[in-house]
């Protein structure tokens, strides 16, 4: 990267060089500790003798402004009261649009992880130390040889063929996905597919029908793209779809494991919704975001799977089965959106990084996907286990379990009167985070209970946690 110096004519030179360094250097944009090219290079980079820089380079070391090093090079020692350039506030044209922006309500950004409780409840989190390393770490070595390849050219939109491939077969095999690898759309995260997706069917005054209680990021993303967002509420069998209203365009749900309840919508429910859905026009996301592991009863079928009209676009992550912080998940779009989704993602970031991508093909090929999967499936079950059989006995005087059998966090609903907010305070001080369910209501009184996700608690740890919860509710009563 070359130093930022421009020369104005060709008087003084070591003198202009001087003077815009020593500016840099005391407005605090050259850091301390950062080191300067070298006189040589830099003199090549400015068309200029050696000398002439060197000469620069000599008057800012006697003001102590550069420091050199033997056999290193030269380094910046800024002053103490170097300090960034304060700006005066100027009046922006879209001032208001920056203030609709910053009140736009985040309700799921992470805690830090030094904030986080010892004992955590927190829903989608997985644990870190049951990655598959050693494998993951062959599959990266994979996809660095294979960009190394086409080093320096981007890549297709949709995503690379071999990934896309990978996808189209694992989801065919794991949900029963009626789809060619063509209808693959790669994105960075579910989030990133359901943005596209509200770029691409949403213009402001369209209505979205989304699940109440639901996702709230979901609902958020839809409302910034100038939609109206009408929460329909959910019952024993998922979203009603009698009561989703007409003029809807995109209907946004979570079928196999109800976010944040957890009741897997019924089959009838099911063709309920896309009968609906057609009726009105409109498209229908299916959230499937941790379907992947599942305890009891036969698994449905995926929307995808039973629609016959192209009216369902599926949208899957790899967040909640490997690590978040890769960051890869797809849409599997149907035929008729397809060439306008790509000139969306086109317009949004080109494409996905290629080296996860490549890694991922791999993992997924080599079978890693599918033993990590059931590996972590032993865990989350022993897991859930135990919460089952804390809300069956010490807990069920305040709390009863919403019937789930999939994903990895359970809802429990208060049976009496319960100052959730109070507990959720005394929790925190005794080392236990609890969540509550009222943050995923938008539009009807929500229903006192709270969220227990448990990707990342061990199982001796649910035991602790859930005592001093115990503990706490009698000292309550």
């Amino acid at each position: 990267m070359e130093l930022h110096i421009v020369l104005d004519g060709g008087r003084d030179l070591a003198g202009q060089v001087y003077r815009q360094l020593s500016e840099a250097i005391r407005a605090g944009r050259l850091a301390d500790g950062q080191q300067v090219p070298p006189s040589r290079l830099l003199a090549q980079q400015l068309g200029l003798s050696r000398k002439t820089v060197a000469q620069a380079y000599a008057r800012l070391t006697l003001e102590r402004l550069l420091v050199g090093r033997v056999g290193v090079g030269s380094f910046v020692c800024a002053p103490a009261a170097a300090r960034p350039r304060v700006q005066a506030a100027a009046q922006l044209a879209s001032a208001a649009v920056l203030r609709k922006w910053e009140a736009m309500a985040t309700p799921l950004r992470r805690a830090a992880p030094q904030l986080r409780s010892r004992f955590d409840f927190l829903g989608g989190s997985t644990t870190p130390s049951h990655f598959p390393q050693d494998a993951w770490r062959r599959c990266v070595l994979h996809a660095l040889r294979q960009d190394a390849q086409v080093r320096g050219r981007y890549a297709a939109t949709e995503g690379l063929p071999a990934l896309r491939e990978a996808i189209a077969r694992h989801t065919a095999f794991s949900r029963g996905l009626v789809c060619t690898a063509a209808q693959v759309l790669v994105t960075n995260g579910t989030q990133q597919a359901l943005d596209l997706l509200g770029r691409l069917l949403l213009e402001p005054g369209c209505s979205v029908a989304v699940e109440e209680p639901g996702y709230p990021m979901a609902r958020a993303l839809f409302a910034s793209h100038g939609a109206r967002v009408l929460g329909v509420p959910v019952d024993a069998e998922g979203i009603v779809a009698a009561s989703i209203p007409d003029g809807v365009s995109l209907i946004y749900v979570t079928p196999t494991h109800q976010f944040p309840l957890g009741m897997p919508m019924s089959v009838a429910r099911r063709h309920a919704l896309l009968a609906r859905a057609r009726a009105i026009g409109a498209i229908v996301v299916e959230d499937d975001y941790d379907s992947a592991f599942r305890y009891e009863g036969r698994p449905a079928d995926s929307l995808q799977s039973l629609d016959t009209h192209g009216i369902v676009a599926f949208v899957g992550s790899f967040s909640k089965v490997l690590l978040p912080e890769l960051r890869l998940g797809y849409a599997v779009l149907p035929q008729p959106l397809l060439p306008a989704a790509l000139t969306v993602k086109h317009l949004s970031d080109w494409h996905c990084a290629t080296m996860p991508q490549h890694a991922l093909a791999k993992f997924i090929d080599d079978g890693y996907l599918l033993k990590h999967i059931r590996r972590c499936h032993a865990l989350y079950a022993a897991r859930r286990e135990r919460l089952l059989q804390w809300f069956a006995g010490p807990l069920a005087p305040w709390f009863r379990l919403v019937p789930a059998s999939a994903g990895f966090h359970v809802a429990a609903l208060c049976v009496v009167p319960l100052d959730v907010a109070l507990l959720i305070r005394l929790a925190r001080r005794a080392d236990v985070g609890l969540y509550p369910l009222a943050q995923f209501y938008a539009d009807s009184p929500p229903q006192q209970g709270l969220l227990f996700g448990y990707g990342a608690i061990d199982v001796l740890d649910i035991d602790v946690a859930l005592a001093r919860v115990r503990d706490i509710l009698l000292a309550m009563a």
